[in-house]
């Protein structure tokens, strides 16, 4: 399997390349030359499957021979070893919960599944200096990254995210490690880390000195690993009834719904993608209007969503041609901080299940489109994407008391934090960065 850029279609590169150097010479983003479709007897066997050789079946033929066959399952064991877990809210209403890992987000998949990826590629290449991960975060990668790659010799890992806009448990996991793991506190949005992360890759004097690559949903591990929820997520709903999938998915960066997408295109079916934002509506805005104009980013109580550029677009756009394909198949809506606050207590007082700010807006996104449906004979499913622990001080009171802290929660908020603040201003960031290695 070959990647394309996406600036540069005739830019092609192996899967490992893809992974080690992020995206393309040009800031391009790599994509697969082509979506293998799946056998359908996987599909239809697929409750004969365990976690590990079902993500095998969906991940191997996008990486061929270039990972052996025990090595990747062994990846794929290290990655696929907590629960996800489907809970039936109520009626056909599902919340599948993918915060159950070390740091309680969905992260957690895509970052272990691209870290052991890379420490793969290093162990083979024998490279004599440090790869630098270079990954900007809105509050849930971050914290996904520092615990991945925490003390992974040859790796020295780079986390910029906004100053005061992630949660303190957030915050906490991203900047008490230490060891290989070095946090930047940046005067900014999540945007700003963002660009800072991009204008790195496209300059030539860095790229000459230091070995750097990402783990944002750039990379293309983590993106193709996330497919794996899907599949997953069918075979814990799977029946002989044939009833198809209308997923709903909180969107910021929507790298998370790029891969529901993929794995539609691999054969899974699914009726209906939703794509639900918060009031950072630059999709919904554009499958409305046809129209991509991003808004200054505002910030939000579902801080992991409060982007306005989504980098992981482009991909969607590549793979459905133009705005009015992606229409067949995803419809978007944006919510306000207060429509998330009252469905949050909403669906406490009435099914006693707690949600937090990025699954509320899933949810909300959900009962959204089944409002136009005459007939729901569907599997109806958000996606919660973060643990309520994580959002404490962005749930109401009453049900933040119902929220039990895990001593491993508690021992962590004792931890003192270390960042280094820079501002948002590139020359700052290169220089810094060039003095590391």
């Amino acid at each position: 399997m070959l990647y394309k850029s996406l600036k540069n279609f005739k830019y092609k590169v192996s899967f490992k390349e893809a992974v080690l150097t992020g995206q393309s010479p040009e800031k391009g983003l790599y994509f697969p030359e082509k979506i293998p479709v799946l056998k359908k007897k996987i599909i239809k066997n697929i409750s004969n499957y365990d976690e590990h050789h079902l993500m095998m079946e969906v991940i191997q033929p996008f990486i061929g021979n270039e990972i052996p066959h025990r090595e990747l399952l062994n990846i794929i064991s290290n990655t696929v070893n907590f629960k996800i877990n489907i809970n039936n809210i109520y009626d056909n209403i599902y919340s599948l919960e993918l915060f159950l890992g070390p740091t309680m987000a969905f992260k957690d998949i895509g970052v272990k599944f691209m870290s052991g990826c890379i420490k793969y590629f290093c162990k083979e290449l024998e490279l004599n200096k440090n790869i630098i991960i270079l990954t900007a975060t809105s509050g849930d990668t971050g914290a996904a990254v520092a615990n991945a790659f925490n003390k992974i010799d040859g790796v020295k890992v780079v986390i910029l995210y906004p100053s005061s806009k992630i949660s303190i448990l957030q915050e906490k996991q991203i900047t008490t490690l230490g060891n290989n793991i070095l946090a930047l506190e940046i005067k900014g949005n999540f945007d700003d880390c963002q660009m800072l992360v991009k204008k790195a890759f496209s300059d030539n004097q860095i790229r000459e000195n230091l070995f750097i690559t990402s783990a944002n949903s750039i990379n293309i591990a983590r993106l193709l690993s996330q497919i794996f929820y899907y599949f997953m997520c069918y075979k814990l709903l799977y029946s002989h009834s044939n009833e198809k999938l209308i997923i709903s998915i909180p969107s910021g960066n929507f790298g998370n719904i790029c891969a529901g997408l993929i794995a539609f295109k691999m054969g899974l079916p699914v009726k209906q993608f939703i794509a639900a934002t918060n009031i950072n509506d630059t999709i919904p805005r554009l499958l409305k209007t046809g129209i991509y104009n991003p808004f200054p980013t505002q910030e939000t109580i579902s801080n992991a969503m409060d982007i306005s550029d989504p980098s992981n677009f482009s991909r969607i756009m590549y793979m459905f041609k133009n705005v009015n394909n992606i229409k067949k198949l995803v419809s978007a809506y944006s919510f306000s901080d207060k429509e998330t606050f009252e469905i949050i207590k909403s669906i406490w007082a009435n099914y006693k299940y707690i949600m937090d700010p990025h699954g509320a807006i899933g949810y909300l996104g959900l009962k959204q489109f089944l409002k136009k449906k005459k007939k729901n004979n569907t599997k109806n499913i958000f996606l919660s994407t973060a643990a309520p622990v994580k959002f404490l001080d962005k749930i109401s009171k009453g049900i933040d008391q119902k929220i039990s802290l895990e001593k491993k929660v508690i021992k962590l908020l004792k931890k003192e934090k270390k960042s280094i603040q820079l501002s948002n201003k590139y020359d700052t960031f290169k220089k810094w960065l060039l003095n590391l290695d």
